[in-house]
């Protein structure tokens, strides 16, 4: 897929792919397309496109207490996180637009593919299998932003598109999930793809995203029955995890094991979104994109005990020893270094009255709260533009949701721990047994040990917006201040310990667990309605 290049489809016109060294000699009209597989296989590409992109999958997370952003940065999600939007907010308005157009190209797919002559069966089903993946990947998006939204799988008219009403959130998930399991026999496995077509839609996809709706349902022996189709086993595919957690985010270790489903980059597709959350020691700009401190409090000590808690052996006059080691693999810190683009080790220096000395750039203050994103840092990347693939679902998520499941069904014991839990804290670089070995405790406390553990390895991959809402608890930990760094003395804005305080956020229960229709499809469509609250 890399060396795919990525096409465009509009409603009139269609544009054919093919690889960078053959270059397009016909001009298509829809009239004239869907004339042989390479058409049908330019069409499925270009619904990859609208799948995802980097804008996102970072900025997802200044959606959660995870990270914040300074300003209007990508589609001004700070104003959502912070609860002071409307219907008009840019993230709002053209999240709704961007999952239509994928699904309208999705739909051009499954509608016009019957029209490609002595289309060989076996690619048939693969290439509408993908556009049917992604597809139900877009309505899932719609349904848990919006709720109810409008539904359709055919290529409606202006006109109806005016007049169409919402379908309810659950039907909506309920062919999500029809969908997932219709279409796992025409997928092909991870191993079976040439690599030319790495990255394409895999039956370990199908399986993996079926789990994580039923799990964001609260179907846990569901999120069992489809987890337990990829744990162990190697018909469905071949997913172990990595020996190093670090690793997994490499340019160098792209398509490995560990990864079943990644939006895609190269062939001429780069994101530049690193400038926003690195140091102005590596990327010359002021991060913008930044992670907050309750964050950084939630990892634990290699002990496996919360820093609150009685024995962790936290001290916070030097907070970051001793912790979790994905931490170190996801956040820069003050004290942290890095190797900038030019192959020099800089030390980060973010607290007040630092010697940038051995710096060519001064850090302090560049960063709202004090700290850096490091994961998916590429300094392979040419003028900051990467071509690193982001992973959208990987093995280590399949074995969380397993062990989410297991506990909420009272059957998280030491074989699933060792397998889950267990598996991913070696990995990280745990040794001490009280990380380690599982914990004779009560479901409500291997709930939390579950969900921490779930921040911890997928900080940084847009996934904590979402749970946050279906754990219903945004409304607790979105309505705090947004916290950085301990600082003394200096003309910040603290709180009674002396951790700086950004910003105060907002998030009122019920309203802000949905997003509102956007001014512009109601001032179009009467009959889309609007959401409680709103």
């Amino acid at each position: 897929m890399k060396r795919l290049l990525i096409i465009l489809i509009s409603a009139t016109t269609l544009y054919s792919c093919r690889k960078l060294d053959q270059p397009i000699t016909r001009e298509y009209t829809e009239e004239a397309y869907w004339r042989d597989a390479d058409d049908a296989i330019a069409a499925v590409n270009s619904c990859y496109e609208n799948m995802s992109n980097d804008g996102y999958f970072f900025g997802n997370e200044a959606l959660s207490d995870n990270a914040y952003v300074n300003g209007i940065g990508f589609d001004n999600v700070t104003a959502i996180a912070d609860g002071a939007y409307d219907p008009s907010n840019a993230r709002v308005t053209n999240e709704w637009s961007y999952r239509y157009t994928c699904i309208r190209k999705c739909n051009t797919v499954t509608t016009n593919i019957d029209k490609v002559p002595n289309l060989d069966s076996t690619l048939k089903k693969r290439i509408l299998a993908e556009a049917r993946f992604i597809r139900a990947y877009s309505y899932f998006q719609l349904a848990d932003w919006y709720g109810d939204v409008p539904f359709y799988t055919n290529l409606i008219t202006i006109n109806e598109a005016k007049n169409i009403s919402r379908t309810p959130k659950a039907d909506i998930l309920n062919f999500v999930q029809s969908e997932l399991a219709a279409i796992r026999a025409d997928l092909p496995v991870n191993t079976a793809y040439a690599d030319q077509d790495r990255g394409r839609i895999t039956r370990g996809a199908a399986i993996a995203f079926s789990a994580r709706v039923h799990l964001y349902k609260g179907e846990w022996q569901a999120v069992v029955d489809d987890c337990e189709q990829l744990i162990g086993r190697t018909d469905n595919g071949t997913y172990s995890l990595q020996s190093s957690y670090k690793n997994v985010f490499s340019i160098n270790n792209e398509y490995n094991s560990e990864v079943i489903l990644d939006l895609q980059y190269g062939g001429g597709r780069t994101f530049s979104t690193q400038r926003s959350f690195l140091p102005q020691t590596v990327a010359l700009l002021r991060s913008v994109l930044v992670p907050t401190q309750d964050l950084v409090d939630d990892y634990v000590m290699l002990n496996g005990k919360g820093i609150t808690e009685s024995g962790s052996g936290y001290n916070e006059n030097n907070p970051y020893i001793n912790r979790d080691p994905r931490f170190e693999a996801t956040i820069l810190h003050d004290g942290s270094t890095i190797t900038d683009f030019n192959g020099t080790v800089q030390t980060i220096l973010t607290q007040p009255g630092s010697n940038p000395a051995t710096n060519s750039v001064d850090d302090q203050g560049a960063s709202p709260t004090g700290y850096y994103f490091y994961k998916y840092y590429d300094p392979t990347a040419s003028n900051y533009n990467s071509s690193l693939n982001l992973i959208m679902i990987r093995y280590a998520e399949v074995l969380l949701m397993y062990a989410e499941a297991k506990n909420e069904l009272g059957q998280l014991d030491a074989n699933v721990w060792n397998t889950t839990i267990r598996a991913l804290r070696v990995r990280a670089g745990f040794n001490d047994a009280g990380a380690t070995v599982y914990p004779s405790t009560t479901s409500d406390q291997l709930r939390t040990i579950v969900r921490r553990e779930r921040r911890a390895e997928l900080a940084f991959e847009g996934i904590r917006p979402f749970d946050i809402r279906r754990w219903k608890i945004a409304d607790q930990v979105m309505a705090r201040p947004v916290r950085g760094i301990k600082v003394s003395g200096g003309a910040f804005n603290k709180d009674a310990n002396g951790y700086i305080i950004v910003e105060n956020r907002i998030f009122n229960n019920p309203k802000h667990y949905l997003w509102p229709v956007p001014t512009f499809e109601r001032d179009q469509n009467s009959n889309l309605g609007q959401n409680q609250g709103w």
